[in-house]
């Protein structure tokens, strides 16, 4: 069982997540709960993809920070 990093963002109307440790995997969804459902098909699909083009599948290698930082200045 692998435990990926997902990013979620937040759009207009509905969301969208990626997978820095599988690049070019993504999904959307119109609440949290199908877009996880969504992305958990995509990682699936998408490793099912690597092991039939013979590839390797990476181990989950991404760990989540915050970074907190004060707003600029506005220059008069």
């Amino acid at each position: 069982m692998y435990r990926y990093l997902i990013i979620i963002e937040r759009g207009g109307q509905n969301l969208s997540a990626y997978v820095p440790d599988l690049p070019g995997c993504a999904a959307t969804g119109a609440t949290h709960d199908e877009l996880l459902a969504n992305m958990r098909e995509a990682i699936t699909l998408h490793l099912q993809g690597m092991i039939e083009d013979g590839e390797r599948i990476p181990a989950p290698n991404s760990d989540p920070a915050y970074v907190e930082v004060a707003p600029p200045q506005a220059v008069p």
